[in-house]
């Protein structure tokens, strides 16, 4: 009975996590409103570097099938757009919105890229404001806290959804100069604010496919075949009991 009452409230706190926008993670996945599962970075990371890179599951971790997609399939990706923004710099860069400029200034669509591969790794040069060494040193500085956006188009059981989810890093660690840094404002748009976005009502399908989640995933394959993909435990609780790598945690 006490096992019983431990499983019970873990999963409350599963749930009260996904409703807070906290972060769900399991053997250092974390789980988003949609398909995709981040691999990286994780919450909070300082970057840095040559580029931003960004590693995604767009297959539920296997359980859906890749593009090219049956157009009739219940359930598919129609794109993952990617951008960087910071309200205390009030930038807002465009690391991909499914169409490649040139030199790569903003990415192509990924769920084309790395064809067969249910991870892609998004890689995008920083722009040239972000060059530096250490934390802000001035208030005109645009290298500071930021948020790696990610928004995710897709049909789940012949419903589709638009959802938003951010990961908190920050431009602290040093960047160079390497030839082909897109220009800053190239690649700004206007930032919006928390209320014209609504995340809350846009992520209302909540935290989907981690562990102890019973969803079925209904798709057709690109040769007409129905399938059905089931991944469920006996019963949450349960499944949730045999989870000790199961992290939730906020920022």
């Amino acid at each position: 009975m006490a096992s019983l009452r431990g499983a019970s409230a873990l999963l409350a706190l599963l749930v009260a996590s996904t409703l807070a926008a906290d972060f769900v993670t399991f053997n250092g996945q974390i789980f988003t409103p949609g398909f995709a599962i981040l691999d990286a970075p994780q919450p909070g990371t300082p970057l840095g570097g040559d580029t931003i890179e960004v590693a995604l599951d767009v297959s539920a971790d296997g359980k859906l099938n890749l593009p090219p997609y049956n157009p009739d399939s219940p359930s598919l990706i129609h794109n993952i757009t990617i951008f960087l923004y910071s309200y205390d710099t009030g930038r807002n860069f465009t690391i991909t919105n499914g169409t490649a400029t040139a030199n790569n200034e903003t990415l192509g669509d990924i769920m084309l890229s790395e064809p067969g591969s249910t991870v892609k790794h998004v890689k995008w040069t920083w722009p040239d404001c972000l060059i530096g060494d250490g934390k802000p040193d001035g208030s005109n500085s645009d290298r500071g806290d930021y948020n790696i956006s990610i928004r995710q188009n897709f049909r789940l059981n012949n419903n589709d959804h638009y959802t938003i989810f951010d990961v908190p890093i920050s431009v602290t660690n040093s960047i160079q100069f390497v030839g082909n840094n897109p220009a800053c404002d190239s690649v700004n748009n206007p930032l919006l604010t928390p209320e014209e976005i609504n995340a809350t009502a846009a992520n209302s399908v909540g935290i989907l496919f981690a562990p102890g989640d019973a969803t079925r995933i209904q798709q057709t394959t690109d040769s007409g075949v129905a399938r059905l993909t089931a991944f469920e435990w006996r019963s949450a609780a349960i499944g949730l009991l045999a989870l000790g790598g199961l992290r939730l945690f906020a920022f």
